[in-house]
């Protein structure tokens, strides 16, 4: 997918407590490769994850917020939250729509997102799967998605 300048779109992705680094690293290198515009996390915070070998935390920006009504109040104008859960009331991935420009949230494999989180989400989607994947691998499936349907 080739960029064009005029086109007004982006998009960050993030995870809200997180539990390992080690997903995080994952998650950035995969951000990087796919075309986000940003990284971000809500609640724990790590700074340099050894996954993320290609160095993604010092080649986009990286946010860190201490809780979810600070990032919130910060998302850029215009941005629309996607959540990603397994929940009844989210739209499958296969026919969602990605908004041009959005921040996709990601919550903690055995926690998910917050209640708050759910509740803000302009979004909400999920994708067929019995079983929580990795948090690394779902948000990459996502990036992945988005940029093959453009």
């Amino acid at each position: 997918m080739s960029t064009n300048n005029l086109e007004n779109e982006f998009f960050g992705i993030g995870i809200q407590n997180g539990k390992t680094p080690e997903n995080l690293g994952v998650l950035w290198r995969s951000a990087q490769n796919m075309g986000a515009s940003f990284i971000f996390t809500i609640g724990n915070r790590y700074a340099k994850q050894a996954c993320d070998t290609h160095n993604a935390v010092k080649s986009m920006p990286y946010y860190h917020y201490d809780t979810f009504d600070d990032f919130f109040k910060h998302l850029p104008k215009g941005v629309r939250l996607v959540g990603v859960e397994l929940d009844d009331t989210a739209q499958d991935l296969e026919t969602f729509e990605h908004p041009r420009r959005c921040a996709y949230l990601l919550g903690a494999e055995d926690h998910g997102l917050s209640k708050k989180a759910i509740e803000k989400s302009h979004f909400l989607i999920k994708f067929k799967s019995t079983l929580s994947l990795n948090v690394a691998v779902a948000g990459s499936i996502i990036m992945y998605d988005r940029e093959v349907r453009g």
